[in-house]
């Protein structure tokens, strides 16, 4: 995990192998061992025998992997859950998650995205953010936009889209489940984000993830 994968270089185990570390100390790793196949925005890799992950929560992320592939999804989720980690990551997503991009400066506009994250189910209108947010609905508005530089509902969309696209790598639930559990209500609705934010549909990521 994190800076493991130094010492796997070092013993010269890992060949042409694909491995990853926290972003942190990509750079290093590149200058030490040019030579390698350093993957810099993973959250973890599995290549043969090889475990390699970015962090500390990334590690959860392998664990849970590990679970899934020696016992079987129902048990990771079962751990997840005991865990309170709200998804199974895959291994190739992008170590930077759409919460900590948005960035906000008060804790205030972070509770309501902490909310709306928990909730992805539910109603989350801006009059629902402002109030967990205990705000009043047009001050969370402008207060929201200057701090993300995004309006409430392109946030929202972005939060379902990212946890959708992880559940549709990371589970076999049908389209139409991971849908309304992501609070896209209907396959079509979830399909048009997918399409406009991703360029691709989401049959074809879970094609790609199948594949991969």
């Amino acid at each position: 995990m994190c800076t493991g994968v130094f010492a796997l270089a070092d013993a010269g185990v890992l060949g042409q192998r694909r491995v990853t570390t926290h972003w942190l100390f990509t750079e290093d790793f590149t200058t030490r061992y040019p030579n390698l196949r350093l993957e810099k925005d993973r959250i973890f890799i599995l290549d043969g025998p090889i475990w390699t992950a970015a962090g500390n929560s990334a590690g959860i992320d392998l664990t849970l992997a590990m679970l899934e592939a020696d016992y079987g999804a129902d048990l990771a989720y079962t751990v997840a859950r005991i865990m309170v980690v709200e998804h199974l990551r895959a291994g190739e997503r992008s170590q930077h998650s759409a919460l900590l991009a948005m960035n906000p400066r008060s804790d205030r506009i972070q509770t309501a995205l902490t909310y709306a994250r928990q909730n992805l189910r539910g109603v989350l209108s801006v009059e629902v953010l402002a109030q967990a947010a205990g705000l009043g609905p047009r001050q969370f508005s402008r207060a929201f936009r200057t701090e993300t530089g995004t309006s409430p509902a392109k946030a929202i969309e972005t939060l379902r889209i990212e946890a959708a696209q992880l559940m549709i790598e990371q589970s076999n639930h049908p389209i139409e489940i991971i849908a309304a559990e992501t609070g896209f209500g209907d396959q079509e609705r979830m399909r048009r984000a997918f399409q406009r934010v991703l360029g691709r549909p989401p049959q074809a990521i879970r094609a790609q993830a199948k594949a991969r």
